[in-house]
């Protein structure tokens, strides 16, 4: 009876080694294939840095357990710094509120999504030199009273708004005498709202004020003589990277290699790219 109980043993723990070792092995082909992309999280929602299509037409990327694709400019720019990293890239659609938290978890490896490398944000994860500088404008109804506006001050009595957690909305407190709405979770959110005549303008950067108009023939863009006070860091966007990362660094190098003048021409397109409907 003793014999046959420890050949008994002996089998169980035979398989139970055996078993071990393939999990060992899965466990090292999943983390290896993990190694191997670099996965970017951003809205796909805010052009023409960055939006949702239906297919891969003008670089489309998939998006990540989606149906969809996302273009755009960041997305140009993570294809370049995927390349450059010799990984494949992968996107992971976020709300913008979720991506630092999806950042500093490791859920995603960098933030790529028209984000400004704020002092406040600088708190919590690192950035890359900037990749790409614009200036804050106001989106309104054209035909409206404030088309016409040369400073902010001429939004006075304006009901205004901006996305929410972001330096723009901030900013509305400039303006004397400003209605200052409620901030929104999306540039989405705000077109309709600027549509229905809830705000009577929204604060935005250049690029997604183009892009806004561009898309809807009832918006027009205004641009400033005497304009928000920001800083550099402000109207900048940078690549949002995990505190203390050796892609900082990487990241950085491969950035040196696109100029102003590409950065102006990839934006260009992105602006003629997006969809009327994002």
């Amino acid at each position: 009876m003793k014999q046959k109980a420890s050949l008994f043993f002996v089998l169980m723990l035979s398989v139970i080694v055996l078993l071990a070792g393939c999990g060992k092995g899965d466990s090292s082909k999943s983390a290896s294939a993990d190694e191997n992309t670099f996965k970017v999280g951003l809205e796909a929602g805010y052009a023409p840095f960055n939006w949702t299509q239906n297919d891969d037409s003008n670089g489309g990327v998939k998006i990540a357990g989606a149906s969809e694709y996302a273009g755009g400019y960041d997305v140009e720019i993570a294809k370049k710094i995927a390349d450059g990293l010799g990984k494949k890239l992968v996107i992971v659609k976020t709300e913008w509120d979720g991506l630092v938290p999806a950042l500093t978890s490791g859920k995603i490896d960098a933030i790529i999504a028209g984000m400004s490398p704020t002092t406040e944000r600088k708190k919590t994860i690192d950035f890359s030199d900037n990749y790409y500088k614009s200036n804050l404008v106001m989106v309104v109804k054209k035909g409206s009273k404030y088309e016409k506006a040369t400073s902010i001050q001429d939004f006075k009595g304006a009901k205004v708004t901006a996305q929410l957690n972001t330096f723009h909305y901030s900013v509305i407190d400039q303006i004397k005498g400003v209605k200052k709405a409620k901030a929104m979770d999306n540039f989405p959110a705000m077109r309709v709202a600027l549509e229905s005549g809830i705000i009577d303008g929204y604060v935005s950067e250049r690029p997604e004020a183009v892009s806004a108009s561009s898309a809807n023939e009832n918006f027009a863009m205004v641009e400033f003589k005497d304009g928000f006070k920001t800083s550099a860091d402000d109207t900048a966007v940078a690549v949002g990277i995990q505190k203390g990362s050796d892609l900082k660094g990487k990241i950085n190098e491969i950035l040196k290699g696109i100029s102003e003048e590409q950065q102006t021409e990839i934006m260009d397109a992105a602006i003629k790219n997006q969809p009327a409907a994002k």
